[in-house]
């Protein structure tokens, strides 16, 4: 007998809408998961049974009023997620992966909270994260534990949405909410084994990256298969839009506005670029593992079978990224909510960060921005002859727990760059960007001939989302990804 959890997320909103299961039924079965995995997995820091079962109550009382809602009226009536840690959820700890704030309560929601509600989700608790969302990696101090990787439990599963994707890969939650400021949806969801996509700037209304520093910091889904982000992805655009700004309109779209729907539509033959170029190689030695390269050409060679042109294209020099780039980032770390005598108690690349950003001269800043700013321009026009371009997504396997320097912050931050060289830049630009887990590696020295998953990047036209959804889904037909599952999960 297949179980709920065994089940794609579509399918389990399909049989919420026939009434063959409840909204009730479907979070108790999540939550006895979370029972069973999460002391080993850590992937929730924090679990809210109650209020979650008070929630699909409430959502089935309200059905025998109204009847089910239909997935376009409300696409995640009765779903089970869990909010990443570092969105405040009124009345529940946001720890933000820091003992610092190990212990705080917020007073109301965060955007992309009030609208996954408004969607008609139902909250299990909180995701694990890194300190305040900065690294690369899962690790950090609480006393929860940090997430492991449910493909090798001594691997991380990468950050900075490292909980909502163990949680996703070890079938603990159906899909998982993330964000990504540098990578932190793609990051995860190849190490493993998952699709995340990190949409166009703009596009998620509750966490549209218009506000972060520098525009990078956007909310997006991470699922087992294209259609289960596709339809998480419903779900997160469907809140009120808060900015006169707003991301280009999805060509791609069908008169519905959905992502689900746009996915039965035929993919036109691409015109795809490659390649293997990142901006931090100006001061960065970057070198892709043989493994990580063998599954990118196999990619490549499997959408050129697929009737699409495949061509080199290298975006012009950058020379001012390096310093630009790590100017902002220390600037949004230097503007915590942490006084200088209280940096100790961080962890040591996140007091690098503050400490370093807090004594870097006032017109670094604007720069920086400016320098960010021309970059955008520049890759966006040499990206523009191009449907999508296809890069590898992390340039190493899922690494092992402690391999980051834990006592050198400025090695640690070169250590992440040399792990994910080509995530970055697709925030500065503010593109769409899809993590697909196209294939697997043995990483050297793995025992036991262990495998782990291995990702591959597809960045798109600005707003076109549905195109890199197209895609992955042609590559998952033949890769069949959503059908892998980590043992003995």
């Amino acid at each position: 007998m297949v179980e709920l959890h065994e089940l794609p997320a579509l399918t389990q909103r399909e049989l919420l809408t026939q009434g063959t299961i409840s909204p009730v039924e479907l979070t108790e079965h999540y939550l006895e998961r979370i029972d069973l995995l999460n002391p080993s997995v850590h992937a929730l820091t924090t679990v809210t049974p109650e209020r979650a079962l008070d929630r699909a109550r409430q959502l089935e009382d309200d059905s025998r009023d109204r009847g089910r809602p239909t997935r376009h009226e409300s696409p995640l009536w009765g779903m089970p997620f869990a909010d990443k840690d570092l969105n405040d959820r009124a009345g529940v700890t946001s720890t933000y992966g820091s003992r610092l704030t190990a212990d705080y309560m917020a007073g109301e929601s965060s955007p992309i909270v009030v609208d996954m509600d408004e969607a008609g989700g139902v909250s299990l608790g909180k995701t694990n994260v890194p300190e305040f969302g900065f690294p690369a990696y899962g690790e950090n101090l609480l006393p929860q534990g940090s997430a492991r990787n449910p493909w090798d439990l001594t691997r991380d599963p990468g950050g900075s949405s490292s909980g909502a994707a163990a949680a996703v890969a070890a079938r603990m939650l159906p899909f998982a909410p993330g964000n990504d400021a540098g990578g932190s949806i793609r990051i995860p969801a190849s190490a493993c084994g998952l699709v995340g996509l990190k949409p166009t700037r703009g596009r998620v209304p509750g966490e549209s990256g218009i506000a972060s520093l520098a525009g990078l910091a956007v909310g997006g889904p991470l699922g087992r298969s294209v259609g289960d982000v596709a339809l998480l992805l419903d779900g997160m655009v469907s809140g009120p839009n808060r900015y006169a700004l707003r991301a280009p309109d999805d060509l791609g779209l069908p008169a519905s506005g959905s992502y689900v729907d746009s996915l039965e539509a035929p993919l036109r033959p691409l015109r795809i670029g490659w390649n293997v170029w990142s901006p931090w190689s100006t001061n960065y030695e970057i070198e892709v593992d043989y493994q990580v390269n063998r599954v990118f050409e196999e990619a490549l060679l499997a959408a050129v079978e697929m009737g699409h042109t495949v061509e080199y294209v290298e975006p012009s020099p950058a020379p001012d990224y390096f310093a630009s780039f790590r100017a902002v980032w220390m600037a949004s770390a230097a503007s915590l909510p942490v006084p200088d005598e209280a940096l100790d108690a961080l962890e040591p690349l996140t007091a690098w960060l503050v400490r370093t950003g807090r004594t870097r001269p006032a017109a670094d800043l604007p720069k920086a921005l400016a320098a960010l700013k021309q970059f955008e321009l520049q890759i966006i026009a040499d990206y523009q002859p191009y449907d999508l371009i296809l890069t590898p997504l992390l340039a190493m396997t899922p690494r092992p727990t402690g391999w980051f320097d834990d006592s050198d912050g400025e090695r640690n931050f070169m250590q992440q760059c040399q792990f994910t060289p080509f995530t970055s830049y697709v925030n500065v630009a503010g593109l769409p960007a899809l993590s697909m887990p196209v294939g697997t590696g043995q990483p050297d020295g793995a025992p036991g001939g262990i495998t782990l998953p291995v990702g591959v990047q597809a960045i798109g036209r600005p707003g076109d989302e549905s195109t890199l959804l197209k895609l992955a889904l042609q590559l998952e037909e033949v890769a069949d990804w959503s059908s892998r599952v980590p043992l003995p999960i």
